[in-house]
């Protein structure tokens, strides 16, 4: 059986959330989550709010009180970032730990900034980090997206056309330090509820999860979240490997298929949905 590495519900309006196993990150924290993923919850390390809508929030009480009155480790903090100055947020955050005024863990509340590095992971040479990116979404509430990126290792480039003979008798003599370099490669990029990301945002991002409300332009009324014609050319400028498609209103559910069978045929990328009535896993 294949290793869990997302698993996400998204229905527009209603509720969204995103779970990250191999970080145990949780993005976004909407109603239903602790339902859902039941004793998963207690796993989650980090939640990263993309902004303060109810759909994408209320369910972070459920998840605080449960792992307060449970009899397993309390001892574990949680930790919840979020877009500094959005004050939805932060009330709902306040009213949470004044409902729960006994908490026997630590909740703490980080604010965070777009470019800012939250680190993860570190090993040696080796780090996983988090970088927030700010996206278009309503006027009224400061909203980001999220990068998870690593650091990885890769020949230099005077060495990428030598044959594995000469790589290897290089690095015997010089060391795999000296004949290698140290790059960012974005392994997830998920963009929040928004109009549309910059491309340059997602660059080469191995897998893509974009918010995809509208499968029709024309059905859109305001300029708050994104149109599927409008997120494959996100992807396709991005160059990423793979897309899956999230946050889509119900009144296409049952129908999106037929909305991506002639597209799947011009793209050069995966292409996967989060459909609205099913929880979606990877």
């Amino acid at each position: 059986m294949s290793r869990l590495i997302l698993q996400i519900y998204s229905k527009a309006l209603y509720s969204t959330w995103i779970y990250y196993a191999p970080e145990r990150i949780l993005f976004d924290a909407g109603e239903g989550v602790s339902l859902t993923m039941s004793n998963k919850i207690y796993a989650i390390k980090y939640i990263f709010l993309t902004h303060g809508h109810i759909d994408h929030i209320s369910g972070l009480w459920t998840i605080v009180n449960t792992r307060n009155n449970s009899m397993g480790d309390r001892e574990k903090p949680l930790i919840v970032y979020y877009p500094r100055g959005n004050t939805a947020v932060e009330e709902w955050l306040d009213f949470i730990k004044k409902a729960n005024d006994d908490l026997r863990f630590d909740l703490i509340a980080q604010p965070i900034s777009t470019q800012e590095k939250i680190f993860l992971r570190q090993a040696g040479g080796f780090s996983r980090y988090i970088v927030p990116f700010k996206v278009k979404h309503t006027v009224q509430d400061f909203s980001l997206g999220y990068n998870v990126i690593e650091t990885r290792r890769r020949l230099k480039q005077e060495y990428k056309d030598f044959s594995q003979e000469e790589i290897s008798r290089l690095s015997k003599k010089l060391g795999s330090d000296q004949i290698t370099e140290v790059y960012e490669k974005k392994i997830l990029t998920v963009s929040g509820d928004t109009f549309g990301i910059d491309p340059n945002d997602a660059k080469d991002s191995e897998i893509l999860l974009h918010e995809c409300t509208f499968l029709k332009t024309s059905d859109r009324k305001m300029n708050a979240h994104a149109s599927l014609e409008e997120v494959i050319e996100i992807a396709s400028q991005a160059n990423v490997q793979k897309l899956i498609l999230y946050h889509i209103s119900s009144r296409y559910s049952g129908k999106i298929d037929r909305y991506l069978r002639n597209i799947k045929e011009t793209i050069s990328f995966q292409i996967n949905y989060v459909d609205p009535e099913v929880v979606f896993t990877l």
